[in-house]
């Protein structure tokens, strides 16, 4: 008894249906409540175009091979029939076109909504496996399931098919009862094996998701242009096209096995359906011959048979399309409720006139299901108004410190304090406006000039003005064709603008200091840049951020040596901290070697 109840509980959790239904017909409902007011008129029409014909057709044939024809009444029939039919059928081919143009809307709201969502969850899980696999999912499984429309439009359809059941049923139990039981049966048979086929696309899918992502990858990596020099350059075409072509291959191979798995079952439903039709109509003309029913009368069960049949079939095959559907879709679901990385707080950060101040104390932190300590034992306090120099070699662990303390990313051990306060504790929100970041991967976007300063905020134009003024980019601006209204890149325009190296970072840092964040952080964005070149950025933007606390990355020396203190990484931990002066006066230091060993370029 307990098995059966824990068999029947998996079964409900395992069901999709209605955790899709929830998320996604109230979504739909608030982006467009016509579609279903127009979906329910439509169930409405399906449902009394077949009615119409399954009445008026027996009338007009016993009309019609009556003995004594009465003209007027078969007219009557005759131009009802086709006046009803015409007027059914034509509003609900309109409604039905009208409902498809709202397939692609929801497609798209829905690609929306799942790229909203992409910018929303934790940055740790955008380098978490799962979670990008997860999202690939999400964008399969909504292109599979058909979207809002295709789920909608079964439901709907199986609503109608419901009505069409009662009212065929409600004729045949009347004239011809026996034939609902062979009907019904067969009815069962094909939907235990349509049932089967929508497991099996359903149970394959992940293997799918899994080939899509690397095949979409691919295409993406051939179609990038900023890996256009180095596919030139070293010949690298052949090998992704080829990599592009072994995808493909897995693609075909998917297919034919889903078709092998499925061509069984194919074949007996169509053996299935055959032997209904032919059941009912041996039954219905063997009637019809002994004088049991009349022709007007066979015709009415005919119909009401055929609509039986495929009522009774649309309703299974209807809620199986949902499940299968819901099946796809379901993996939007997940996504979009995918549980958060970080712990967050509710506490709101006091503003103070003495600035904030952070502290890392035994912070480590090993990068998720690496193992490998990148941070160990980190402890370091930065003061308000400080200018702390981070510097180190590659892989040293300067830009984990940068996430761990913007908190991109939570610490393994020990914690890092706001003010003395655990930052688990504040307000993410408000947390994450205490800094402006240059990253050494910094991303202008394929929008205006304006736009990548503001990214959406409303300011008069003297406002960003100032800004490219103060970061010496406003006469390059200026010289462009349309401004700083001129796009950036040609994704977009073909008048699109590629700015330099050098210019393109002076227009990140226009962007931080329009934040106007309390702690700004330059985390090599300048690395590209030669020694001399560096320096310059990194002693103006100095200038520029005046007394705010203010973090400095970079693996040359010279650029930082301007700060209050330097924090020299290694190994994943502080090795040496203090000013300029002070670490170049241990001769045998990590900091003073270093620093010899650049010298040649900056001296």
């Amino acid at each position: 008894m307990a098995d059966k109840k824990s068999n029947a509980k998996d079964a409900k959790e395992k069901s999709k249906v209605l955790p899709v239904l929830k998320y996604l017909f109230p979504d739909a409902w608030k982006k467009s409540k016509t579609y279903f007011i127009l979906s329910v008129i439509n169930v409405l029409l399906t449902v009394a175009a077949p009615m119409s014909d399954i009445i008026f057709t027996p009338l007009l044939v016993d009309a019609l091979i009556a003995p004594e024809k009465d003209i007027p009444l078969i007219c009557l029939y005759g131009g009802l029939m086709v006046t009803i039919s015409i007027i059914l059928n034509a509003s609900y081919s309109a409604l039905t076109t009208h409902l498809e143009k709202y397939a692609d809307f929801f497609l798209n709201a829905t690609s929306v909504d799942i790229s909203s969502r992409c910018m929303e969850i934790d940055f740790a899980l955008t380098e978490n496996k799962e979670a990008l696999e997860q999202i690939r999912k999400a964008r399969d499984g909504m292109g599979y399931s058909g979207g809002v429309h295709n789920i909608a439009k079964a439901f709907f359809s199986t609503i109608a098919n419901a009505l069409k059941i009662f009212g065929a049923a409600a004729i045949m139990i009347a004239n011809a009862p026996l034939l609902l039981l062979p009907v019904g049966v067969l009815l069962t048979v094909s939907a235990v094996i349509n049932k089967k086929k929508n497991e099996i696309d359903v149970k394959q899918f992940s293997e799918l998701s899994g080939i899509n992502r690397i095949f979409g990858h691919i295409l993406w990596e051939m179609e990038d242009y900023r890996g256009g020099k180095d596919v030139r350059l070293y010949s690298a075409g052949g090998m992704m096209t080829e990599k592009a072509s072994q995808q493909i291959s897995r693609l075909n191979a998917y297919w034919e096995k889903i078709y092998r798995m499925k061509r069984p079952y194919i074949v007996t439903d169509s053996f299935t359906s055959a032997a209904r039709d032919f059941g009912t109509y041996l039954y219905l003309g063997i009637l019809a011959i002994i004088g049991k029913i009349t022709i007007g009368t066979f015709t009415l069960l005919v119909n009401a048979a055929g609509m039986l049949g495929n009522a009774l079939q649309g309703v299974i095959f209807g809620l199986q399309e949902v499940e299968k559907a819901s099946g796809y879709a379901y993996e939007v679901v997940k996504f979009m409720e995918y549980p958060p990385y970080m712990e967050k707080g509710d506490k709101k950060i006091q503003s103070s006139e003495n600035g904030h101040t952070i502290e890392f104390k035994n912070v480590s932190f090993s990068y998720p299901n690496t193992g490998v300590k990148v941070l160990d034992n980190v402890s370091i306090t930065l003061r308000s108004g400080e200018k702390l120099s981070v510097v180190g070699l590659n892989g040293a662990g300067k830009t984990t410190f940068i996430k761990l303390l913007c908190r991109l990313y939570d610490t393994d051990s020990g914690e890092i304090l706001l003010d003395g306060v655990n930052i688990k504790s504040y307000n993410y929100e408000d947390y994450m406006k205490l800094f402006a970041v240059v990253f050494q991967d910094f991303r202008l976007l394929a929008f205006s000039v304006d736009e990548n300063v503001l990214l959406g905020k409303e300011e008069p134009p003297e406002v960003v003005d100032s800004l490219l003024e103060k970061v010496g980019l406003d006469e390059k601006v200026k010289s462009l064709p349309n401004g700083r209204d001129t796009m950036m890149f040609k994704m977009f325009d073909k008048e699109g603008v590629e700015l330099s190296g050098g210019e393109q970072q002076k227009l990140a840092i226009a962007r931080a200091l329009y934040k106007d964040a309390p702690v700004v952080i330059l985390d090599e964005p300048t690395a590209a840049l030669d020694p001399v070149a560096e320096y310059e950025i990194y002693k103006q933007f100095d200038e520029l951020v005046g007394g705010k606390t203010a973090v400095y990355i970079s693996h040359r020396l010279s650029s930082c040596k301007f700060c209050d203190h330097i924090a020299v990484f290694s190994e994943g931990t502080i090795k040496e901290f203090g000013t300029h002066d002070e670490l170049l006066r241990r001769q045998d230091g990590l900091y003073a070697e270093m620093f010899k060993a650049q010298a040649q370029y900056y001296i």
